[in-house]
């Protein structure tokens, strides 16, 4: 519909309208059915491009109004060697409603939320982050084998997942569990995926946090790098073709747009206008890689631009502003049929991972700052007192009962058996090939041979 209004104001300034050789006079009133607007408007996308020698020119002087009509409009001709700045004079401002003590901006506009929705977001701000550090120090005994955290990042989880619905589809990359958490993911669950038993999600077959629910609409985690940004996009087509009210949603870091797939991504969904929105955590750090030695442009709103993507930057340790932000792009996305672009300026806090040891790159003191003067959820915090919604009784019995609750989940996941051996070879093939079925007799015969190298609980 935008592709037909866009056309029909085309070619309503224009009472004569010249296509593909053959002249259309249009009135004001005068009205298209659909399909020929979409003919109207392919054949200016793709028309031969023509343009006038400047030899043709009456005026002796260089004619400043000569253009070609390429295709996507007309471009204009100078006499004069331009080439396009490879910097701005300005950076790109990043949109926020709380300031660091949590008091509103003046003169701020944001969406509006009740007390039970801003209520749940600090909730479940504060469950991240009690899972996190307890689940950190479960991987540092040896209990499980690795761990991915958030912190520093809760509002970016929290308030987006907040801001959408479930039938919008989620492809997150590793560290977005708040999103599956908003979705009523619980922390049994998140417990049995790190602890890869029988009732994990992935049969343990995948790394610990590494978290996937059909039932929450909430795609399987893969470590691999900017691999789920196009799959986004194909989805967000998908739901396009078939009407649906709903949009994907990819998650990435500053580092995943290094990589090939969030640019042939980003000019995929312009280019099928598909409701897809892309939030690049753009967290200072990949891994040990910092921004300045990534990319020279101003961060990554700047891509969207260039790709005929609607983008907006956003203080990502806002939860406010991400709310806002990602129900305005939501809104877009699905009735205006477009991708947009968020990202959202914050600091990761905590290691890239239990294999990572960020102060070996980083100033210990850099950290601390971001971790105090910045804290997201502090934030939140001080803004929901405010309002009275919170207090200090409710903070202590909420942060005593969620440790107690998440550290009874680690208790049973660690004690639940092993999925079955023969969940290793499923799920692939309809028929197992003779391969694979000579891989399992092997590994269950060297269980049996040597238990003692395998952990007690494997169910063979």
């Amino acid at each position: 519909m935008r592709k037909s209004t866009t056309i029909l104001n085309y070619l309503k300034s224009n009472t004569k309208s010249k296509i593909c050789g053959s002249t259309i006079s249009l009135c004001s009133n005068q009205s298209l059915n659909r399909n020929a607007l979409l003919t109207l408007l392919s054949t200016l996308r793709f028309a031969s491009t023509t343009s006038q020698h400047p030899s043709t020119s009456n005026d002796s002087h260089y004619n400043h109004n000569q253009v070609v009509d390429f295709p996507g409009g007309t471009v204009k001709f100078i006499p004069e060697m331009r080439f396009i700045t490879e910097s701005f004079v300005e950076r790109t401002p990043c949109y926020h409603v709380l300031d660091d003590n949590g008091q509103t901006i003046s003169g701020s506009n944001f969406v509006q939320v009740s007390e039970e929705v801003a209520v749940k977001m600090y909730h479940d701000m504060v469950t991240l982050q009690t899972m996190d550090t307890i689940l950190y120090e479960a991987q540092r005994q040896g209990r499980i084998s690795f761990y991915v955290t958030t912190n520093g990042e809760e509002a970016i989880n929290i308030a987006s997942a907040a801001a959408l619905t479930m039938d919008d589809v989620i492809f997150p990359q590793y560290r977005e569990p708040g999103v599956l958490l908003w979705r009523g993911f619980t922390l049994q669950e998140f417990a049995n995926q790190c602890f890869s038993n029988k009732y994990d999600n992935g049969k343990g077959r995948q790394m610990p946090a590494h978290y996937g629910s059909n039932k929450h609409n909430y795609i399987t985690v893969a470590s691999t790098v900017a691999t789920q940004i196009p799959h986004a996009v194909g989805a967000a087509y998908s739901l396009k073709m078939d009407k649906k009210d709903a949009c994907a949603v990819t998650y990435f870091g500053d580092g995943g747009s290094s990589e090939g797939d969030f640019h042939a991504a980003l000019n995929f969904a312009a280019v099928l206008e598909a409701p897809v929105i892309f939030i690049c955590r753009n967290n200072g750090w990949a891994i040990s890689t910092p921004t300045s030695d990534q990319f020279r442009s101003d961060g990554i709103v700047v891509k969207g631009q260039a790709y005929g993507v609607r983008s907006i930057r956003v203080d990502g340790n806002d939860a406010l502003a991400i709310y806002s932000a990602v129900q305005a792009a939501r809104q877009m996305a699905i009735s205006e049929e477009r991708p947009i672009l968020i990202e959202a300026l914050t600091y990761r806090v905590g290691h890239h991972s239990t294999s990572d040891d960020s102060t070996k790159y980083r100033p210990a003191n850099e950290i601390e700052r971001w971790r105090l003067a910045r804290n997201p959820v502090a934030r939140f915090r001080k803004w929901i007192e405010r309002n009275g919604w919170w207090n200090t009784n409710a903070e202590s019995e909420l942060r005593s009962s969620l440790r107690q609750q998440i550290l009874h989940a680690i208790q049973v996941a660690e004690n639940i058996e092993k999925p079955p051996i023969e969940d290793m070879f499923s799920d692939v093939y309809d028929v197992p090939p003779s391969n694979l079925k000579e891989q399992e007799q092997w590994l269950k015969e060297s269980i049996r041979k040597h238990p003692q190298e395998y952990p007690s609980n494997i169910c063979v």
